[in-house]
């Protein structure tokens, strides 16, 4: 991997660009399957999915489809989707699901009825002694892949040689921690099959800096300047101020003082504009409730910082109130959390101290102009109190995803088309606040052997 010219971090900070042929090429999105997806850890699912032993889901990635099961009340296994007879799939997806879920004491081929248990041996294979011998319980037994939890994510590897998956999500796994992922649980989910590459899809949430031009009824109530960083594989995004005198700890995240001299008022606004235009996500009801007492709590004037303290206490409260135990955050692990993470290669995190919006694309077969597309909600419930779900295939309409979401899918269907035109000159992103883009591609070029960014020359004149 280190035999390709790249980037250095540090060269981040200056103008770079880099090609465009991951996002249109067809030989790129074929080569995608071995040098990428069979290399890097990716989230398949969330533990609250099987939590019986028996309890399984598929996760499918390009040509590779992965079972992952409880096997035992505190083992997950995952494995290569396919007998290992003629190759059949073990499980097939339903038409128009997001993948196969449910609970089985065993796994059966739909071909000649081989049978595996859930720790991936085969215990039965038609008339076996038709075969002297030679079906042994290793050439018999289910590929098995690597597995791993994280935030209450699972995480699976195809590659026996892979590095843990602490080791892999370092720094940002520890950045995170203090927001107790793992005990948030499912508010909605739904997902598309879209005309973009999955990378194209991925990048529309990386960077604020599209909030001007693609969401402009958002600039009413709050500025969206931003910086981006890189963290190895991994990068974040928070709000930045143009003019540093007006930086806060707590300033880079989604709980922020929005646009106004009175902050009382413009707290509101901001999450109320929001929750009603982000599917009622990227905060949650108690803290939209709160910010609209702040009038009636605080007198005019109150500084910002006060404001937005007094906003988080009253919101903890409710929430106890209601059995919502927030997790202990200091403004300074807040303001380094930032605002939004992107997990390489294809996860995206704005997170809150009680609720994360999160984001996934996959390629579509190898189609590198279609993806499929998942955004989900997760938040803190009383306990037992979380609504049931299930994946929801909704068409990329407002009516189904929310206005700003809606915006995001216009802007990732123009840019696909936009890359593939004569007259594009290559990409110009913006130094300071889009690094996690740049960094994107510093990495992938790395797996790739392919598309490293390059450093633009300085104007002589």
């Amino acid at each position: 991997m280190d035999t390709l010219a790249n980037v250095s971090v540090e060269e981040l900070a200056e103008p770079l660009t880099y090609p465009v042929e991951a996002f249109i090429s067809e030989e790129y999105a074929r080569a995608e399957g071995d040098r990428l997806w069979s290399k890097v850890w990716q989230h398949a699912g969330r533990v609250e999915e099987i939590p019986k032993v028996g309890d399984f889901l598929t996760y499918d990635v390009g040509a590779d489809s992965i079972i992952i099961v409880r096997s035992a009340p505190d083992t997950l296994k995952a494995f290569h989707n396919v007998c290992s007879h003629r190759g059949r799939r073990l499980v097939d997806v339903p038409p128009g699901a997001q993948c196969a879920h449910g609970n089985k004491t065993g796994f059966v081929c739909g071909f000649h009825a081989w049978r595996y248990n859930l720790d991936g041996k085969c215990t039965f294979k038609l008339d076996e002694p038709d075969w002297k011998g030679a079906l042994t319980d290793e050439r018999t037994r289910l590929n098995e892949v690597k597995v791993d939890t994280w935030g209450g994510w699972i995480f699976i590897n195809m590659d026996p040689n892979a590095v843990s998956l602490r080791e892999y999500l370092e720094p940002a796994a520890s950045i995170l921690d203090p927001f107790e992922l793992g005990k948030m649980r499912f508010k909605w989910r739904q997902w598309v099959i879209f005309d973009a590459n999955w990378k194209t899809a991925i990048e529309a949430f990386m960077e604020p800096y599209h909030v001007a031009g693609t969401h402009t009824q958002m600039l009413e109530h709050g500025q969206y300047y931003a910086y981006s960083a890189a963290y190895g594989l991994h990068g974040v995004s928070g709000f930045d101020e143009r003019d540093p005198s007006l930086k806060m700890k707590q300033s880079t995240t989604v709980t922020r003082a929005g646009k106004g001299s009175d902050a009382r008022i413009s707290t509101y606004n901001l999450q109320n504009e929001i929750y009603t235009t982000v599917n009622k996500a990227s905060t949650t009801e108690t803290l939209v409730n709160a910010a609209k007492r702040l009038v009636d709590e605080l007198p005019e004037g109150t500084p910002a910082d006060q404001v937005i303290k007094h906003w988080l206490e009253r919101a903890k409260a409710d929430d106890a109130a209601r059995g919502v135990v927030w997790p202990t955050i200091t403004p300074e692990q807040m303001s380094k959390a930032g605002l939004a993470w992107s997990i390489f290669p294809n996860m995206a995190i704005l997170q809150g101290i009680t609720f994360a919006l999160c984001y996934r694309a996959r390629p579509y077969g190898d189609d590198p102009h279609k993806c499929v597309f998942e955004s989900y909600a997760i938040e803190r419930f009383p306990e037992g109190g979380e609504p049931k779900t299930e994946w929801v295939y909704a068409d990329p309409t407002q009516e189904k995803w929310g206005l700003v979401l809606s915006q995001d899918f216009s802007n990732m269907a123009a840019v696909q088309k936009g890359m593939r035109s004569r007259g594009f000159r290559g990409t110009l992103p913006n130094p300071h606040q889009e690094r996690k883009v740049t960094n994107f591609h510093r990495n992938l070029a790395r797996y790739m052997q392919a598309g490293a960014p390059s450093v633009l020359p300085r104007d002589s004149k």
